[in-house]
């Protein structure tokens, strides 16, 4: 009989506040993510966090929502939010795949898929209808978010795109329109809605250190201009009025950059436009405090400021001065440099004097026409953060009196900093940078750094995690942080026999030991010369054992002694350790175990061998050779038969206790593994199944018995370095370096080995499968700059087979209804022939209807790709039920978007072909005629709506007259009659 084994499955994930992939975006109160969480004045910080999308109430650190799509396991990379519609965020993930999410109702409307590396930037435009994309695959797709398509991919930067932003020439025709702006600038043949229809311009930055400014109309690069002098470029941010935008690179160079969007709008209209002409002008270069890459830019919302930040614990902000502040900078410089002049020059010709002041005013009138940038961009504070700034947004934009900042850290934190406004009438002539405050953080869900040890309370309802300076014990259930306690640096941690008490074993050598009820260090003791690597306690809970790098493991028990209460006579109950002996060893001791039958002590030394003592006598018992780097964890099983190691040598090896033989060894995971774990009893026969945790990102479960791997538990996004196995073995808990801890489940479902095989096989099939139909580089041709935004995938190709494969069922149901339909005209009463069971399963359905369901049933955004798998000679059956569409006027938009993709993909093949022409001619007649139908129908809905709009304005309007204004009239008015009633509209 094959074996079966119950699947475990990720059910939870805490502990992470934001992952240092992705950028963080504030959210107003206003846009509340479900209708009935009440606005509390923070605003919404929306993260990513590993594969998942976080909304926190900044304000009280609660989250308030969690975007998950089961589908996908890539980590979030990129987040934006559009501005027409505040509930609409588009998501990047690293496995080039964009999700557009809808807030209020935490679904996923659209998904695209048209990169082949993870997403760098995302854009939306200013309408909302078009998102623009960069990768690390160096393209650049423009998405139609109605029609849910890529509208073509931009290729021309050699490197990750880092920044993107749309430009739209047309606010300038409102402002012309308007009669605003100078006179210079004339709308395009006159008419101010000229640059409506144009598609619009897009900037893009990129690490090839190049600026590019496209013509979304024409789809070509219009402009290219070297970004950064000394490397790469990391990051653009531009004004809401797109006039300026800056590039930023490494050694904290900030280049300023004009955009003429004037210019950019009068080009608009003249085709035959000066080629010369450029649209960017650089402005200048500023360096800012840091001296690291900058990694964002961000103007203000009011254009007065600009924050940009690196890679290090500080965000700049800098101040944009008025035209009338920097006249009075510059007037203030001439006059402190003609004093200086007087000073030096006092007692020489004044003549001279006079000329040189002559001299240098002309030379400052001269730079008013163009004033150098460092005299309109100033800085204004340095914002220190608690962490490594990650991405910063700008938060709560309404009140004028402070700017307030939310800062995103690579430390798994978010902090919000409130910055005073400087009024300008109390400015003094040494001015200070203004004081700021961290008003909000959202710290407390997670660790600030890796949680290197985790511990389960004996009835696995409490889970204590330890890191670089803090202990925190969480409710698993609830998944809620009860406590955090300040610690060392843990290396390893346990709950002492009855839940009350931590013990966490340091770097420097000290335990300490924790009261979880009063959240209180009791006593902190100088245990080692060396870091604990490890302790246990032992099975009976009277005592435990640590293990160190001082080569020693020492042996503690635990007392119970009467401390006096001070001031008083009355004494209270404290726990102690008491050390009793100590195993002296030739190396160090990286772990340690108690065997369940509490007669022996594993220890594993840093020579790569493992030494089994008696604990009575510790005498050596067994000793175990065979791994070839240092053995970094190991378990014993339930019955104290079996101990399990694991090594930086990538093996796991299984070795009996009774004669110290190995069993088996495993070459178990791609890297280090980190720990291992036994299953903690018997009850279904698993007493000899275990966990493996590796830096390869992988959780593994295996039969101890048949030597054999059960499961693959994938999902983290960071090297594991610890986990813990529940009592009654119900589920698993693992800690990683993406600050995530994650709870798999076990499941009713079973499993069997062959299956699992199987599944495996299929995976690596698919992965080489959507590989190899990439398009290769066009051989010795140039690349063209504007190509088809797609990218085939497992999904697309499995549509495209349920459209070949109805394609054929249909042809062949057409055929028979033929001959049954010509058998008829002999024989009236002939029966009609059985049809395909499909067809009869679906109520006896038509051949063409059944062949639509199924081409509907794809998504908009993979259509395209999915007709892209059709061979040429599938086209003719395709137009055949186009036809059949058409005619029956059935799904008019799909059905012309169809045709059209089809007559462009296959273009030359169908010009070439014979049988083609009268297909197309009878398919064009039925298209116009249903197309007309529909237009007419349209039309005459729009008038009939016209009129009812009219007959509600009529009724809802009356005209009364106003006698008071009548009497004033009449009575101020010296001509009578001239004006005698005042009449009012009153809706």
């Amino acid at each position: 009989m094959v074996k079966s084994y119950l699947k475990y499955e990720h059910s939870k994930t805490f502990g992470l506040i934001t992952s240092a992939t992705s950028n963080g975006v504030w959210s107003a109160d206003d846009n509340a993510l479900n209708a009935g969480s009440r606005s509390t004045g923070g605003g919404r910080a929306v993260v990513g966090a590993d594969e998942e999308v976080l909304c926190w109430d900044v304000k009280k650190g609660e989250l308030v929502g969690r975007w998950k799509d089961s589908g996908c396991n890539a980590e979030v990379t990129a987040i934006a939010q559009s501005k027409t519609d505040p509930d609409v965020y588009a998501v990047g993930y690293g496995d080039g795949s964009i999700r557009v999410w809808d807030s209020r109702i935490a679904t996923v409307i659209i998904n695209f898929n048209g990169h082949r590396s993870g997403i760098t930037a995302l854009a939306f435009d200013k309408s909302g209808v078009r998102l623009a994309s960069g990768a690390q695959d160096t393209d650049i797709v423009v998405w139609d978010l109605v029609a849910e398509v890529g509208l073509f991919k931009l290729r021309g930067h050699k490197n990750q795109i880092t920044g993107l932003s749309f430009l739209h020439p047309q606010d300038v025709s409102e402002i012309v329109a308007n009669g605003e702006g100078d006179s210079g600038l004339e709308a395009p043949n006159g008419d101010p809605s000229a640059g409506d229809d144009h598609a619009g311009f897009l900037l893009t930055t990129s690490k090839d250190a190049l600026i590019k400014l496209w013509d979304l109309g024409s789809q070509h690069c219009m402009e290219t201009h070297v970004a950064q002098t000394n490397g790469e470029c990391w990051s653009m941010g531009i004004t809401l009025d797109q006039s300026t935008c800056i590039t930023a690179g490494n050694d904290g160079e900030l280049r300023i950059w004009s955009i003429d969007v004037r210019g950019l709008s009068n080009a608009l209209a003249h085709v035959t436009e000066d080629l010369e002409r450029r649209y960017l002008k650089e402005r200048g270069t500023l360096n800012r405090h840091g001296k690291d890459r900058t990694l964002g830019v961000t103007f203000h919302p009011t254009g007065n400021y600009v924050a940009v930040h690196g890679s290090e614990k500080a965000i700049e902000l800098l101040a944009i001065r008025s035209p009338a502040e920097v006249q009075k900078s510059l007037a203030r410089k001439r006059r402190r440099r003609k004093e200086k002049e007087k000073e030096k020059s006092l007692g020489s010709d004044p003549k001279q004097i006079e000329a040189n002041g002559e001299k240098h005013s002309g030379e400052e009138d001269g730079e008013e026409g163009e004033v150098d940038i460092s005299e309109i961009i100033v800085p204004y504070v340095i914002v220190r953060t608690g962490g490594k700034v990650r991405s910063m947004d700008w938060a709560g934009t309404r009140t004028g009196k402070s700017l307030q900042i939310l800062a995103a850290t690579t430390n798994n934190q978010l902090e919000v900093y409130d910055i005073p406004v400087k009024r300008k009438e109390k400015k003094s002539k040494s001015s200070e940078p203004p004081d700021y405050d961290r008003t909000f953080s959202v710290d407390m869900p997670g660790h600030r750094t890796d949680v290197r040890s985790l511990a389960l309370s004996s009835d696995d309802r409490m889970l204590a995690s330890a890191s670089n300076g803090s202990l925190k014990i969480w409710n698993v259930r609830t998944q809620n942080c009860i406590r955090t306690l300040e610690c060392g640096y843990a290396l390893c941690s346990s709950f002492l026999p009855g839940d009350k008490i931590v013990v966490v074993g340091n770097r420097n050598g000290d335990l300490e030991l924790f009261d979880i009820a009063s959240s209180t260090l009791i006593e902190t003791v100088k245990a080692h010369e060396g870091p604990v690597w490890t302790l246990h306690v032992h099975p009976d809970g009277r005592s435990m054992v640590t293990g160190s790098a001082d080569k020693s493991a020492k042996f503690w028990n635990f007392e119970i002694v009467q401390e006096e209460i001070p001031g008083t006579k009355r004494t209270t109950p404290r726990l102690r350790l008491n050390h009793t002996r100590t195993l002296k060893v030739a190396d160090d001791i990286l772990s340690l175990r108690f065997s369940p039958d509490s007669r022996l002590l594993a220890v594993a030394l840093l020579d790569n061998t493992v030494k089994v003592f008696f604990v009575d006598s510790l005498k050596l018992f067994l000793n175990l050779y065979g791994h070839k780097l240092p053995v970094l964890n190991m378990d014993i099983s339930y019955d104290s038969k079996l101990i399990v190691t694991c090594s930086a040598d990538k093996n796991v090896r299984l070795w009996g206790l009774d004669f110290g033989d190995c069993h088996k060894a495993f070459f178990a995971h791609q890297d280090s593994i980190m720990q291992v774990a036994f299953v903690p009893h018997n009850q279904d026969g698993n007493g000899h199944h275990f966990f493996s945790a590796s830096k390869d990102r992988m959780v593994k479960y295996w039969d101890g018995d048949k030597f054999e791997q059960i499961q693959k538990l994938d999902g983290h996004h960071g090297e594991i370095w610890a986990i813990a196995v529940s009592r009654t073995g119900e589920f698993v808990v693992s800690a990683s370096h993406d600050k995530s801890i994650r709870v798999w489940q076990q499941t009713d479902e079973q499993i069997f080995l062959e299956e699992e095989r199987e599944k495996e096989l299929e995976e690596l099939y698919e992965g080489t499968l959507t590989t190899s139909l990439e398009p290769d580089a066009e051989n010795g041709d140039a690349p063209s700059e504007a190509v088809a935004a797609g990218k085939q995938t497992v999904e697309t190709l499995m549509a495209g087979e349920k459209i070949a494969e109805a394609l054929d069922l249909g042809m062949a149901d057409l055929q028979l209804l033929d001959e049954w339909h010509a058998l008829r005209a002999t024989q009236p009463a002939a029966a009609p022939p059985p049809r395909h069971p499909l067809f009869t399963a679906y109520g006896n359905i038509a051949a063409e209807a059944h062949v639509l369901a199924v081409v509907q049933k794809i998504p908009a955004a993979a259509l395209q790709d999915a007709l892209l798998v059709l061979p040429f000679d599938q086209v003719r059956p395709l137009f055949i039920f186009l036809r059949l569409w058409a005619e029956r006027r059935w799904n008019l938009p799909l059905t012309c978007r169809v045709l059209f993709f089809m007559l462009k993909t296959h273009h030359r093949a169908i010009v070439a072909s014979k049988t083609m022409r009268p297909m197309l001619d009878a398919i064009r007649a039925r298209l116009r005629r249903a197309l007309q139908a529909q237009k007419d129908e349209m039309g005459f809905n729009l008038a009939a709506l016209r009129f009812v709009a009219d007959r509600v304005r009529e009724r809802g309007a009356r005209e009364y007259v106003d006698e008071e204004a009548w009497e004033r009239d009449g009575d101020g008015d010296g001509e009578k009659g001239r004006r005698k009633r005042a009449f009012v509209d009153l809706a």
